[in-house]
């Protein structure tokens, strides 16, 4: 079986998360499979949960619960994450499910019935209203502070840029749209602005990343995303605007 690199999970590559904790602090541990859009997508669900207090554990024994990010696509895929939650659920006990094989809780609890919660691709909201159930928070706004460029779970040098959400293709060996629905892009400024942070924290180089990247702004038709001042979404500021020796590039798709 096909397994995904180490350094793209949280719990084996220990040096991409950092272990500082307060005493009393709930902490949570995260393992994220499949492709880099689901990676994002847990770097947004961990700098959400930094912002309400809650510490990262890089392994399983620190944390008071954990969340696996599932990947569906492929049979080898949904046999990895199966793997992975029984992993957890023996390692910790506490397991939270999401990802693309959430789309297909039936499947996931017929084989792990003592899983807490299970949600679909990209469903944040409920992430946290699943951890908030099992491990209540209390953060300290003193003490837990969340940098502005939020969690990353890649090498400070590059940052994955997701641009959209979904494909409206109808590929008869896809399932990527029953999982994760129809192309919804970001508005431009959204976009730019992300890039914006993430060079302005010493990212060199930035992999747009999305379904359909070619499919980037079809659902938005016409519509205007002004950005310092410049209506069409453009404007000094963005990526490819910045000193040094940046690097933009189309990242993996599907």
């Amino acid at each position: 079986m096909s397994q995904n690199p180490p350094l793209l999970r949280p719990d084996l590559a220990r040096a991409l998360v950092p272990d500082f904790r307060r005493d009393g602090q709930p902490t949570i541990g995260m393992v994220s499979l499949g492709c880099p859009k689901a990676l994002v997508d847990s770097e947004r669900i961990l700098t959400r949960l930094r912002a309400e207090g809650y510490a990262i554990s890089p392994d399983y024994k620190g944390a008071d619960a954990v969340i696996v990010n599932t990947c569906g696509f492929l049979d080898s895929a949904k046999a990895e994450s199966l793997e992975a939650i029984g992993e957890a659920l023996q390692e910790n006990g506490r397991v939270i499910v999401t990802g693309c094989l959430g789309a297909e809780p039936q499947y996931i609890t017929g084989a792990h019935p003592k899983v807490l919660a299970v949600t679909g691709p990209h469903q944040y909201e409920a992430v946290l209203d699943a951890v908030h159930g099992a491990v209540p928070p209390a953060p300290d706004p003193f003490i837990d502070l969340l940098p502005a460029t939020g969690v990353s779970l890649t090498p400070r040098h590059y940052s994955y840029l997701k641009i959209s959400e979904g494909c409206n293709h109808k590929c008869r060996f896809c399932i990527i749209p029953d999982m994760r629905g129809r192309l919804v892009s970001r508005p431009a400024h959204a976009v730019l602005r992300e890039a914006e942070k993430l060079v302005e924290a010493g990212v060199k180089e930035l992999l747009v990343i999305s379904q359909d990247t070619s499919a980037y702004g079809v659902d938005r038709k016409h519509d205007l995303s002004p950005w310092k001042g410049d209506g069409r979404g453009g404007g000094q500021g963005a990526a490819g605007h910045q000193p040094g020796h940046q690097r933009l590039r189309s990242g993996p798709q599907a």
